[in-house]
């Protein structure tokens, strides 16, 4: 293939990924020496980082309260059962796996719920 054949074809891949980028919508800024420039919107998450920690805390205090209402030797059995299941199962039990953050939670929690 001779280098002018592989230049074009360089030059049709970048401009079908502008294209695909511009599938999004644009959005146009004039720059400082007054040229228009026509950018892809950059697509933004919904989701924030806040709502995935407050995710992650409800998380861990719904097995603080398992290990506080059942017992901590009760839930680990039950733990403990999960590994011999099926993926789904052993995935759920390496989840489920007490952390310090949660016998934590279920030590403050334990008295109260009792």
């Amino acid at each position: 293939m001779s280098v002018q054949h592989q230049e074009f074809r360089g030059r049709v891949a970048r401009l079908q990924s502008k294209h695909a980028g511009f599938s999004q919508g644009a959005t146009a800024r004039v720059k400082s020496d007054g040229l228009i420039v026509i950018e892809p919107r950059k697509i933004r998450s919904n989701t924030s980082g806040k709502v995935l920690i407050l995710i992650v805390a409800a998380f861990l205090l719904f097995k603080a309260f398992l290990m506080a209402a059942l017992g901590f030797d009760t839930y680990d059995e039950r733990v403990a059962k999960l590994t011999e299941g099926s993926a789904i199962e052993q995935l759920g039990a390496v989840i489920m796996q007490s952390d310090p953050v949660s016998v934590w939670a279920a030590q403050q929690a334990g008295p109260i719920l009792r």
